[in-house]
Formats: C-alpha cells, sequence, structure tokens
C-alpha cells in the first residue's frame, strides 16, 4: 500500500507527510467509490464519481511539487547550493572593482539568494593566495590569474568579466617628471603597487620589459589602496606608482604626479599592449564552479546587475552608493574619478579571446615560462554562468 513501507511517511517533512497521508485517502475513497457503482449499477451518481477523481488529480498534483521525497521543487531544479559565500578582493574601494561595491550595495547579491562575506586584503596577489588556500570560495581580481594558476596546474577559471581595460595609470612624483619621461627612466626608483604580484605590478613590469628594461631593474613596493597610497606619494616612501582610481585622481587633483601611461582608456590600453587587454573579473576554482553551479550563476547574475546599472547610472548615483570613506574626502573629484572610469567597465561580462589572448601575450613577454607554456586560453573562461 502506497505510505505503508517503514519510515517512507514519518521521516518526510510534516507538509509533505500531510499530503500523503491525504492522497492515500483519496485514492481508497475513489477505490470505494468505483465498487459501490459496479455494485448498485446507475445507482451512483457520475458526479461523485467527478469529484473524487478531481481531488485524486488535485493530490497528485501538489505532490509532484513536492516531490517524491517531501523536499521543495526549488531543490530540485535550481536551488542554490551555498547561500553564504566568501568572496575575496584586493582593495575594495578601487574603481577597479566597482561593480562589487555596487553588487553589495544596491543589494543584487540578496536578489539572487546569495549571503556574500566580503574579506579585503591588500592586493589582488593576496586574495588569489587567500582562493588557493581555501579561506574564500571565489575571488574579484585580475584575470591573468587565472592563466599564471593554469601554468601552475590549478584550474581556476574565470567567471564573468567586469572591467575591458585595466583602467591602471604608471605615473612619477611631480619632482622627478624633469628626469623620468618614459617607462625606460624608471630603473633604480621605487615604484609602488598596490600588492607585488598584483595587476599593477604586471603592468608596471610589462611597460618597463617593453622599453628595454628588465623586470627586475625597479623595486615594487606595495602601498595598498586608498589613503595609504596616496600617502606614500606624498612622503616620498616611493618614487613612482601604478595604481588606480580614486588615488591616481587625487594624486593628480594635487599635483603631486606626472602620468606616463594610462590604461583608462580604450587608446591608451591600445598603445600598451597593443589591444584590448581584459582587467577584474570574478574567478573561482573549477571545482567550486562545477559543485555549485546555481551558486556561482547567482553570483554572475548578481555582478551582470551591476554592470548594468554602472552604464545608466550618473557619477552622482555611483558617488551616492558607495561608502562615503571611498571618497578620499572630496566628492568632487570622486565625480571626476568615476566619470574617467565607467568606460572601462565590461559591456555584458563576456570575454572575448581576443583580449585573452593579449594578456597571455603580456605574461610571455615577462615571464620566459610562458614562452613555451601550453596555455588553453578557452579552458580559463566558463562561460557557461553568464550564458545560462
Amino acid at each position: 500500500m502506497l505510505g505503508t513501507e517503514p519510515g517512507s511517511v514519518a521521516a518526510m517533512p510534516c507538509t509533505a507527510k500531510t499530503l500523503m497521508l491525504t492522497f492515500a485517502k483519496q485514492i481508497k475513497q475513489l477505490h470505494i467509490c468505483l465498487v459501490r457503482r459496479m455494485a448498485v449499477g446507475t445507482c451512483v451518481e457520475e458526479r461523485e464519481i467527478s469529484m473524487e477523481r478531481r481531488q485524486f488529480l488535485a493530490g497528485a498534483a501538489a505532490l509532484s511539487v513536492l516531490g517524491v521525497s517531501g523536499r521543495p521543487a526549488l531543490a530540485q531544479a535550481g536551488a542554490l547550493e551555498k547561500t553564504s559565500v566568501t568572496l575575496g578582493v584586493g582593495g575594495k574601494p578601487l574603481l577597479y572593482y566597482l561593480p562589487l561595491t555596487i553588487a553589495e550595495r544596491k543589494g543584487f547579491f540578496k536578489e539572487e539568494g546569495l549571503d556574500v562575506a566580503i574579506n579585503d586584503f591588500g592586493g589582488g596577489a593576496k586574495s588569489l593566495q587567500a582562493l588557493v588556500g581555501g579561506s574564500v570560495d571565489v575571488v574579484t581580481g585580475a584575470y591573468e590569474h587565472t592563466i599564471r594558476m593554469q601554468a601552475k596546474g590549478q584550474d581556476i577559471r574565470a567567471l564573468c568579466e567586469l572591467g575591458r581595460f585595466p583602467a591602471i595609470v604608471i605615473a612619477v612624483r611631480k619632482e622627478l617628471a624633469d628626469k623620468v619621461k618614459t617607462p625606460a627612466d624608471l630603473a633604480g626608483l621605487k615604484i609602488g603597487v598596490t600588492a607585488p604580484g598584483s595587476s599593477t605590478a604586471l603592468t608596471v613590469q610589462y611597460a618597463m620589459v617593453k622599453a628595454g628594461l628588465k623586470a627586475s631593474d625597479a623595486p615594487l613596493i606595495g602601498i595598498g589602496g586608498g589613503a595609504s597610497a596616496v600617502a606614500a606619494i606624498k612622503q616620498g616612501q616611493v618614487d613612482a606608482l601604478s595604481h588606480l582610481d580614486p588615488v591616481i585622481a587625487k594624486l593628480e587633483a594635487d599635483g603631486d604626479i606626472s602620468v606616463l601611461i594610462d590604461t583608462r582608456t580604450e587608446e591608451g590600453t591600445k598603445a600598451l599592449f597593443g589591444g584590448s587587454n581584459p582587467a577584474a573579473v570574478l574567478y573561482a576554482k573549477k571545482e567550486f564552479a562545477d559543485a555549485n553551479p546555481n551558486t556561482s550563476r547567482a553570483l554572475v547574475k548578481a555582478f551582470v546587475k551591476a554592470l548594468d546599472w554602472l552604464h545608466k547610472a550618473t557619477p552622482e548615483e555611483i558617488a551616492d552608493t558607495v561608502p562615503a570613506e571611498y571618497q578620499l574626502g572630496d566628492k568632487g573629484l570622486y565625480l571626476k574619478a568615476v566619470a574617467n572610469s565607467l568606460p572601462t567597465y565590461s559591456l555584458n561580462g563576456v570575454l572575448t579571446m581576443e583580449g585573452m589572448q593579449s594578456v597571455l601575450n603580456t605574461l610571455k613577454v615577462l615571464d620566459p615560462e610562458f614562452a613555451q607554456a601550453k596555455i588553453d586560453l578557452a579552458a580559463t573562461f566558463d562561460d557557461r554562468f553568464i550564458k545560462g
């Protein structure tokens, strides 16, 4: 009999148990009704059987929604495997990571059923280390990290593009502007970056190598993001820097730096890299994406919402959305920095093969190991979530 096996009903949630018992009762009533009809012929009205049949079908439909096990239908079609996710980032106040701040502040993560805890590290290299070490689930960081890790035998994949241009600026202290006019003049100078191994470090090293220097010809010093980076230039702790807005905008407005290279624009990006060069992405270990496809898709959807919002918003709306401390005490300056950065954000979250190849070419110039490395670029971008 239906539902009479040991534990088949008792082990179910209350709602499912009730429906199962009701369904069994309806089957029994329909059976009795049919027996009566056979016994007395037309004495039983057709409408009685019809009513019993409708009740039976209603019970069957209710059980199909819950499923045989009594679990909600959501668990069988699209339920999040993880609702609590830990995300690593290296310098969240930087406009490089503005899509993350927007997704958080506009509630796009919550709209997708996610509770995202954000761990802000001193630089992108440190957030990558956190992912490899298992202390975060996903990272918003530079796309080039996926290539570097594949070369080391670790399968880390971008899930969504956030920035289509690096938006990194290389500049020197104003006092050195007469002596340092090109990246070739950076040899021996102390260069501030968000963190060694980060995209800011990669960019200035590439510029140096392209100018005929070695990547090791100038020491790189981690100065973090925000106020600490501004202080590093103003206090003479570094001679030059490779950094991002709003730090660059603040130093420019105060007359503290002279710009050598600017990849906040498509023209500046092509001048340095020869083509498009994707910047920030959402990335994760392949094993995480495979084990949590619905959660990964929800994360991507939240970031796409943030990108869409950014492309429709005014600088004023953006400034009013981010924490006040991100503006470095000067809202007007922040508005200018935002306006400069808006063209750098991804249009649709999709990485192009041209852009991925450009990043690989950059790494080959910097690191001889990549010259012979067999890199499968298609395996650095998992597009099933952005397309699904």
